[in-house]
């Protein structure tokens, strides 16, 4: 372990210091990340069309399950690390580390195997119909391709968060970005090579995140490895997969529930529905990201005053986050309402010459999005306390309960509502769904999180 270690700094700065030196790395990250998906959108909508969205949308599922895989080894994994390196267990650390990497790559190698051998029955599962299966084929084999990758750089970027150098994780998200958006305009629009071009320039950013991960582990992290780090302990794989599960749990629960949603939306309404989740799902991470960002910044600097024992700051610190993003919240919901119909036209084509069918859909989504998305967006200001309670279960290690409180808007709530409303409201009992399960998932995270402070204080 290298001397002068980084990682001391976030048991004696001061918490609002802290929190806005990891937040705001952690939250450009993320809005490039997210401006990333955005943009991906807003060229395969322009230039391919409406159902090439659809299409990705259908796709997304089986990628985020795998990317997830990565990012909850990642968390769960860096929890366990953050509170070793608190307590000054640096051999622990290393061996969770070298444990985290075999982990992902054992994991998510598989499944992007078994995704490739089952791809036909996969897209179908997922939504796809005839009008738009070719082109979520085509996109789901090529970035399949690289999906090993994307889980190794959501696991890496955790574990530079819990080091106490969030810039390096934000440069490992901000680099592939930049490189997706240029990719994209070249493929699709300067060499019109259509889905493969959105798909191969998705592959390019994965192998650009990578790169910059594999570089930052050799030459910059205080975590130097040795060959035996790598070898499975099953004492460490139980406690990195504990709390991994939760965050697991939660993304699978979001995959199970875009697959859900994809065949609701077809079911109850048509392909152009799916197109209008596709965009609310993008702007859901986008908008959301100074939220999120909070809230990855809050987790290292929880876990690792739990882990040295100083409470008092980590009261403090979930004070400070829920504070934080609260006032975020309170500005997103803002702009959400007043202008979802011009967020909405950024993803319709502009270009002269447009057949009379795409003509058609662009208005007919411009029609059915800017409501629908006012409306999965109405519960916003309140969700932070769900996201911060559930992250602080996680921090300290608690699994269960993080577990049980990360499921509870997904898992609990949402998939529930969806499967019975729209049988009554049809597509609208969709999107009413959304901020149900938001306040429902917050009040019993409120209860909880405030339980344990005041048991905390005792």
């Amino acid at each position: 372990m290298a001397k002068g270690k980084k990682s001391t700094t976030l048991g004696t700065d001061p918490i609002n210091k802290l929190l806005v030196r990891q937040a705001v790395p952690a939250s450009i990250g993320i809005l490039v990340m997210s401006l990333n998906m955005i943009v991906d959108t807003i060229f395969v909508g322009r230039w391919i069309g409406p159902l090439a969205i659809s299409a990705i949308t259908v796709v997304i599922p089986v990628t985020f399950f795998i990317g997830a895989i990565g990012l909850s080894i990642g968390i769960g994994g860096s929890s366990v690390l953050s509170r070793a390196l608190g307590s000054g267990n640096d051999s622990k650390a290393l061996q969770v580390f070298g444990n985290q990497i075999t982990l992902t790559l054992a994991s998510s190698g598989l499944l992007a195997i078994l995704g490739l051998i089952f791809q036909d029955t996969l897209i179908e599962f997922f939504g796809a119909d005839d009008s738009f299966k070719d082109l979520a084929l085509i996109y789901y084999r090529i970035v399949l391709y690289g999906i090993v990758m994307l889980a190794v750089c959501m696991m890496g970027t955790n574990v530079i968060r819990a080091e106490g150098k969030p810039k390096f994780a934000m440069y490992a998200m901000l680099l592939p970005a930049i490189g997706n958006i240029f990719m994209d305009y070249i493929l699709i629009n300067v060499f019109d090579f259509g889905m493969e071009g959105a798909a191969w320039a998705t592959f390019i950013s994965y192998a650009i995140c990578f790169a910059f991960v594999v570089w930052f582990f050799v030459f910059r992290s205080e975590l130097k490895l040795t060959a035996k780090c790598f070898v499975l302990r099953k004492k460490i794989v139980s406690e990195i997969n504990s709390l991994s599960f939760v965050t697991l749990a939660r993304q699978g629960a979001i995959a199970i529930l875009t697959v859900l949603l994809n065949n609701v939306l077809i079911t109850y309404g048509d392909a152009l529905d799916v197109a209008s989740y596709g965009i609310i799902s993008r702007m859901l991470m986008f908008a959301l990201f100074p939220v999120i960002g909070v809230n990855q910044g809050f987790l290292p600097i929880a876990g690792y005053n739990y882990g040295a024992g100083k409470f008092e700051r980590v009261r403090e610190s979930i004070n400070t986050s829920i504070k934080y993003s609260g006032v975020l919240a309170l500005v997103i919901f803002a702009i959400i309402m007043i202008f979802s119909p011009n967020l909405v036209s950024v993803f319709m084509s502009g270009k002269e010459g447009l057949d009379v069918e795409t003509i058609a859909n662009n208005q007919e989504l411009l029609r059915r999005t800017p409501n629908a998305l006012r409306w999965v967006f109405a519960a916003t200001p309140v969700i932070v306390i769900q996201l911060i309670g559930a992250s602080y279960f996680q921090a300290i290690g608690k699994a269960i309960p993080a577990l049980l409180l990360s499921l509870t808007k997904q898992g609990f709530f949402l998939i529930p509502l969806i499967l019975i409303l729209p049988k009554f409201f049809g597509v609208w009992g969709v999107w009413i769904s959304f901020p149900i399960a938001d306040i429902l998932s917050t009040i019993v995270t409120g209860y909880y999180l405030n339980k344990e402070v005041r048991k905390m204080k005792r």
